[in-house]
């Protein structure tokens, strides 16, 4: 246990269960890593060298991606020469004769692709990520600008898009993939039937535009269309305020007691009521608020303006209205000593530093973080115990360049 939360040590639900993982960047690697965190074994094939995904920033001081290390914690290296027939042929074999359960983030061909290895294993479970649903490439940052978001992001006085810094879609389609293939197994020990799961990255993005409502508001209202309105909340109460020493605050007023405890949090009651007179307004309906959000959001910006961070804090500690004051990834980072959800990482050719365990917590208790591979860390172990080739089968293929010897990985 460690400020309160509890590490795992007991089997976890998904142990057992082995997952082949032929994937890069953001969204397939979280499926395997939310997996992996439940407690399956992923194994992530990469070609000679190391996936191209191994430089992205940030890196650390001795040029490992931190951003890699995040996304392939606890899972299992296997580095394969993909590019020929006989390396291709291993990686097929280690999917079938394993779980047959494979996630990619390429509709692949020959003896990869999804057609011979339900062939070769009828309950194949394949799930892959693709860009567009026609197969045309997309990524995160191109869908975004497809979905209508960043053009009603952004400060009011700016023109053009604002898109997002955080790849919103591709966190969404790794946690589909991760659904999807949790029901495709359960569906598979009920029937004895694979399941063949393609995901499109801007269908995420255009599902979820769909299921918040903004496209049917497109097409019933193309009158009012969505333009950028600052840090307000939209349809709600809630924006950014800065308080008189320049502390910035998040503050939301969902319900209507949050607006009740809000305005008198800051003194505010009288004026308000005096408000809401002038402007014949129930300021207790959501709708009403956000109406108005200009004139009211000027009364407690001005609040805020005579009031210092620390009161600001203990005014708001004292209510259930939503807030937080805004960090920077740096203050942010200053905290994590004493976050219980973050612990000492080991990783090689990364600096000592905190790694988060994983965020769901099964009957109360959080699995720790834990080293992702170097390239092709256990591409022996691997082989020799899922396919059972022994020191002289390894020793043939690393004579035809198919594997590395072992422990002469690359660096990553």
């Amino acid at each position: 246990m460690r400020g309160g939360i509890r590490v795992r040590t007991d089997p976890l639900p998904l142990s057992g269960l082995r997952i082949m993982e032929l994937s890069s960047f953001v969204a397939t690697p979280l499926c395997g890593l939310t997996l992996a965190q439940l407690g399956a074994e992923v194994i992530r094939v990469e070609p000679m060298g190391g996936a191209p995904d191994r430089g992205r920033w940030p890196l650390s001081a001795q040029g490992t991606s931190l951003y890699w290390t995040g996304l392939n914690r606890g899972k299992r290296g296997v580095e394969v020469d993909l590019s020929r027939d006989e390396g291709r042929a291993l990686v097929s074999d280690l999917i079938v004769e394993g779980d047959g359960i494979v996630v990619s983030n390429a509709e692949r061909r020959g003896t990869l692709g999804v057609d011979a290895l339900s062939e070769r294993r009828p309950d194949l479970v394949h799930a892959t990520l693709v860009g567009r649903r026609d197969g045309g490439t997309a990524v995160d940052y191109t869908v975004q600008a497809a979905t209508g978001f960043p053009l009603a992001s952004g400060p009011t006085d700016h023109e053009g898009p604002v898109n997002s810094p955080v790849p919103t879609w591709d966190l969404a389609a790794g946690l589909y993939l991760a659904t999807g293939i949790l029901a495709a197994v359960h569906h598979r020990s009920a029937t004895g039937q694979g399941r063949r799961l393609r995901l499109a990255l801007e269908d995420v993005a255009l599902a979820t535009a769909g299921t918040l409502g903004h496209l049917a508001e497109a097409q019933l209202c193309p009158e009012s269309p969505r333009e950028p309105d600052g840090n307000h909340v939209y349809g709600s109460f809630g924006r950014d305020f800065t308080s008189a020493d320049g502390e910035r605050f998040m503050v939301v007023a969902l319900p209507p007691r949050h607006w009740t405890e809000l305005v008198e949090a800051a003194g505010l009651g009288e004026v308000v009521e005096a408000l809401e007179r002038s402007l014949g307004a129930d300021l207790s309906h959501e709708g009403e608020r956000y109406r108005h959000r200009e004139a009211l959001a000027a009364l407690l910006a001005s609040w805020f303006g005579r009031t210092g961070a620390e009161d600001v804090r203990a005014a708001l500690g004292a209510t259930r209205v939503l807030w937080s004051q805004y960090r920077t990834f740096a203050e942010t980072a200053a905290g994590l000593p004493d976050d219980p959800l973050f612990h000492e990482a080991e990783q090689t050719g990364v600096e000592p530093h905190l790694a988060p365990a994983a965020p769901v917590a099964l009957d109360g208790e959080h699995t720790p973080p834990a080293p992702a591979p170097r390239v092709g860390e256990h591409t022996h172990a691997v082989l020799g115990s899922a396919l059972g080739l022994g020191g002289g089968d390894l020793d043939r293929l690393v004579e035809q360049g198919i594997v590395r010897p072992d422990g002469g990985t690359s660096a990553g």
